[in-house]
């Protein structure tokens, strides 16, 4: 089916993670036609992690493949074959309708060449007008398989003479000498000829079983004997393709990985040399192949954004995907989708609030995990209802999900935030990126706002060293500002600390900074009591 990414913002909070989860969950119930998988842009926070393992809710998943044509997207659709080294090369010849699937418990091993075509043409198309060798050493079970035949007798031997079609005349001087691979149809006096004359392999066309006599001589001579489903000409072709694979693969593959975009690759793709690129994983094992043929109108990956529409926030390479819809609870941000989409940008004080009220508008009710998950993610965004982001309606939400699970939903928050509000065993790096949003200005500038709740004073020591890490930041992304609300979820109130240029940002407020700190009382919400004031002053 169909593959739609659900995708909440970078560096996910609560909000962003679950109304990814319940909003798939929704969809692939209203639309089986689809599957809907949720997806997360970087690491859980602790609050998420929290809020998942009490309600068991399923978790995002790994982090999210990139919207744009990716390598990996494009390996999914195209046939591959992956193949020892050491198996036939004929097994390349073959174009799989199926990618070759390891069976269970399989070793997979690094990617170490890539068989092209042009090397088997090679093998076919030569300049010399000697007798035909293998390319290199074999095994006669190796010729047993690509000719899909029968072994009449002999063992598994190693093979390394020429090739020969024995078509003349038993009393005419023949080439073949001991080690010799020779293919002869149903005469009997040719093949008691070549056996004498030291063949190793006998093969014999046309599904033509042998004399008794003849099984007998080619015991005595240990000699193996295939009896080919294949006519002359076609047999004694494959046997030169029963050489492994290391004879005709390329040894140094383009390669690229599941993370990379198309467009890196595609030049190298392009060029006669490549004409294609083995992806691999982190192992350095394969996984897919990307062909020139998928640089021809490649598909889009298709996303459906919840809890943001700021292209700044969303998955890199968005601008190459397919938006489906979009679904969010802030302001209308810089997301440009290529056909009209369904967008529903409506002010209530969580995104999981607008899946919930979608689950009831088509008779629904979400699975007993993902409605606690869906709580906590209302509780989170609203601060347990104390927000001034929180409407009537985030209010009706919680009083429908305290129903549904029966428990004390404002119990359930408070647990929430006691557990996770203790960021003291984080890095300042953590504690300033995990929940972290970046904003483009009127004036075409970028800001990043951060924010983390806490009970009480924890993070007053700690000022110094979060600034710092501020400052780097800043300078690493080539901020203008870079804020970090500290709010204290019991108090209600918030520490805005700021890195860049303060006067501004003081100004916004109103109020007089103290080393870069600001103090904002009744202050707990960046979308509606922080974000507006910086982008409009800034």
């Amino acid at each position: 089916m169909p593959t739609v990414y659900v995708t909440g913002h970078r560096n996910p909070d609560t909000d962003a993670v679950v109304s990814a989860i319940g909003y798939a969950e929704l969809k692939r119930r209203v639309d089986p036609n689809q599957e809907y998988v949720p997806v997360r842009l970087g690491k859980l926070n602790a609050q998420t992690r929290w809020v998942l393992e009490r309600s068991e809710a399923p978790r995002a998943g790994a982090p999210a493949p990139h919207p744009a044509p990716s390598p990996r997207r494009d390996a999914d659709r195209v046939p591959h074959h992956r193949l020892r080294a050491a198996d036939p090369a004929g097994g390349t010849g073959h174009v799989p309708s199926q990618p070759r699937r390891g069976a269970r418990g399989e070793r997979r091993s690094h990617a170490r060449g890539r068989g092209h075509s042009r090397a088997l043409a090679r093998s076919y198309i030569r300049e010399s007008r000697e007798s035909s060798a293998l390319r290199e050493a074999t095994y006669v079970n190796a010729v047993l398989e690509v000719l899909d035949g029968n072994l009449v007798t002999g063992e598994n031997r190693q093979l390394s003479g020429r090739v020969w079609v024995h078509s003349m005349d038993v009393a005419t001087k023949s080439g073949v000498s001991e080690g010799d691979v020779v293919v002869v149809g149903n005469r009997s006096d040719a093949q008691r000829l070549c056996i004498e004359l030291g063949a190793a392999l006998l093969v014999i066309s046309n599904n033509s079983a042998p004399d008794p006599d003849v099984v007998e001589l080619a015991e005595e001579h240990d000699t193996a004997i295939i009896v080919s489903p294949l006519d002359t000409y076609v047999s004694g072709r494959m046997i030169t393709l029963a050489a492994p694979c290391r004879a005709l693969m390329e040894p140094d593959p383009l390669t690229c990985t599941p993370d990379d975009v198309l467009t890196d690759v595609s030049e190298q793709v392009r060029d006669v040399h490549y004409g294609a690129a083995v992806v691999v994983d982190n192992r350095r094992r394969p996984i897919g192949l990307i062909t020139r043929s998928d640089l021809v109108d490649p598909p889009r990956r298709r996303v459906l954004l919840v809890d943001h529409a700021e292209e700044s926030q969303s998955v890199a390479g968005v601008e190459h995907a397919e938006i489906v819809e979009i679904l969010d609870h802030h302001h209308i941000g810089s997301i440009e989708t290529h056909v009209p989409v369904m967008a529903t940008f409506d002010p209530v004080g969580s995104t999981s609030t607008l899946v919930v009220e979608r689950f009831r508008q088509n008779g629904m009710e979400p699975g007993r995990q993902t409605a606690m998950a869906l709580l906590g993610a209302v509780l989170s965004d609203t601060v347990i209802l104390n927000s001034p982001t929180t409407t009537d309606r985030d209010q009706a939400v919680v009083a429908y999900l305290e129903t549904v699970l029966a428990l004390d939903a404002r119990q359930f928050g408070r647990e929430m935030f006691e557990a996770t509000s203790d960021v003291s065993n984080l890095s300042a790096q953590e504690i300033i990126s995990q929940d972290a949003k970046s904003y483009q200005t009127v004036s075409g500038q970028s800001i990043c706002i951060a924010q983390v709740e806490v009970v009480g004073e924890g993070l007053t020591d700690r000022k110094d060293e979060l600034l710092e890490a501020m400052e780097e930041e800043r300078s690493r992304e080539q901020l203008h500002v870079y804020a970090l609300m500290v709010t204290d979820v019991l108090d209600k109130n918030t520490q805005l600390l700021v890195a860049g240029d303060i006067s501004p940002v003081a100004r916004a407020f109103g109020k007089e900074p103290q080393d870069h700190v600001i103090d904002l009382p009744d202050v707990m919400s960046r979308k509606k009591q922080v974000a507006p004031k910086l982008l409009q002053t800034l």
